[in-house]
């Protein structure tokens, strides 16, 4: 079975290392990346092409309020 690949994006280690852990313990998810903010997320999308993203909505320099709509219209032109 193939597995979701996500990338998890979350200004806390911690939080990104908890999201990564619970996610990959369930098996049928692997984690191909992670990034601190949106502006990482950004950068590292088009190069792992994750099936998910799970992202904070409140984190510095890009949150994931900011970042969602630069995400669809770049997906979706």
């Amino acid at each position: 079975m193939t597995k979701i690949k996500v990338l998890v994006v979350d200004d806390s280690a911690l939080i990104r290392n908890l999201i990564s852990r619970l996610l990959e313990e369930q098996g049928e998810f692997q984690v191909i990346g992670t990034a601190r903010n949106g502006k990482e997320a950004l950068e590292r999308i088009p190069q792992l092409k994750p099936d998910v993203v799970t992202m904070d909505v409140e984190m510095p320099e890009m949150d994931g309020l900011v970042r969602l709509p630069w995400f669809w219209c770049s997906v979706f032109r």
